[in-house]
């Protein structure tokens, strides 16, 4: 079993190193995958995902080559007329790299305002077990969500 800050903290920088931080892109690990990853010492992380504005994905941390985490979303533009994919991209970033860097965390809630839009994300539980949502509100409609969901994997 992972010490659980440690875990925490491992989470949130490779989710800042990957995504957010705009991280090399790795082989797909299946045909049509999105995969990119990082590694630190004995801990590794793999985003893998398919699709574009409508996408499902899987976050996976093993530590000494053991599976040890996993989280998987599915988002989806909901107002294309709203918001497209890189308006999208680009609150959605410059929303987690606040929560990331500044904050060092990964849930907990939080709202981002971006001129584009509105970045909100709720959650309940800790990186051992957690359930979340997060949405972006253009002209206070819903205009993109995407819901995760993950924790501790217990062999």
């Amino acid at each position: 079993m992972p010490d659980l800050a440690e875990l925490n903290d491992f989470i949130v920088t490779a989710k800042a190193e990957t995504y957010v931080g705009d991280g090399v892109a790795l082989p797909s690990c299946c045909n049509g995958s999105h995969d990119i990853g990082y590694a630190r010492g004995r801990w590794r992380y793999l985003d893998s995902y398919f699709g574009g504005t409508d996408f499902a994905g899987q976050e996976l941390i093993w530590l000494d080559d053991e599976p040890v985490w996993a989280m998987n979303y599915f988002g989806r533009i909901a107002e294309p007329d709203l918001i497209d994919a890189k308006a999208t991209g680009m609150i959605i970033k410059a929303a987690l790299m606040r929560l990331y860097l500044d904050e060092k965390r990964f849930l907990g809630g939080f709202e981002f305002d971006h001129p584009l839009g509105r970045y909100v994300d709720r959650s309940t539980g800790d990186c051992d077990h957690f359930i979340g949502h997060e949405i972006i509100l253009v002209n206070e409609r819903k205009a993109y969500e995407l819901d995760y969901r993950g924790g501790l994997i217990v062999p």
